[in-house]
């Protein structure tokens, strides 16, 4: 890694822990530099503000979602298990402590700021995630009734989310739900809906 990348990330690193324990309002880059062990000229030389900075760790979240392998469908294997192991790693990718803790930094500044949350949801929106192509590559065959894929792993997705990631993120505690159980449970409500008539 070149020096400049480094120090890159060390600023990124030093700001996510500022914000964290400060709040995006309260966090002073003074001591984001002195974390980063950095000079504030060598900070603003990679982020011209606060503000730049915090649209950084954005891009970082957004970036972690479309990190992940996009999956595609297989006819010869049984759609209901595709989209069981498809849910499970996503749903095991948002509840890490990595995510779940950056998550948790933004949307609570998204919370504040209407703007922000605006441009980061525009942004989140141009991503196809890797359920929704699994979905609409499904929608394609036949295997599930057309409809628009994002707005349809967006339904399965949130039943998912309201037991298994949200309690997770507002209280830092699971639920007592057996997740296979929910998750399965989620996709035969999900299949019911989608599945062709036949």
């Amino acid at each position: 890694m070149k020096l400049t990348d480094k120090k890159r990330k060390n600023i990124l690193d030093a700001a996510v822990q500022e914000f964290r324990e400060q709040g995006f309002p309260a966090a002073r880059v003074n001591r984001i530099a002195d974390l980063a062990e950095v000079s504030k000229r060598t900070l603003y030389k990679h982020f011209a503000s606060k503000e730049l900075l915090f649209a950084a760790i954005t891009d970082i979240l957004l970036e972690e979602i479309a990190a992940m392998p996009k999956l595609r469908y297989r006819p010869d294997a049984r759609l209901r298990e595709q989209l069981i192991g498809a849910v499970r790693a996503y749903v095991g990718h948002l509840t890490g402590e990595q995510y779940m803790g950056l998550n948790r930094l933004v949307m609570s500044e998204l919370l504040r700021d209407q703007e922000l949350a605006q441009a980061f949801f525009a942004k989140a929106a141009m991503q196809d995630g890797p359920i929704s192509g699994l979905i609409g590559e499904a929608m394609q065959a036949g295997a599930l009734r057309e409809a628009e894929p994002g707005f349809a792993a967006g339904q399965l997705l949130s039943m998912v989310k309201h037991f298994l990631v949200w309690p997770r993120f507002l209280m830092g505690a699971d639920t007592e739900v057996d997740p296979d159980a929910v998750i399965a449970d989620c996709t035969d409500m999900f299949l019911a809906h989608y599945l062709p008539e036949r």
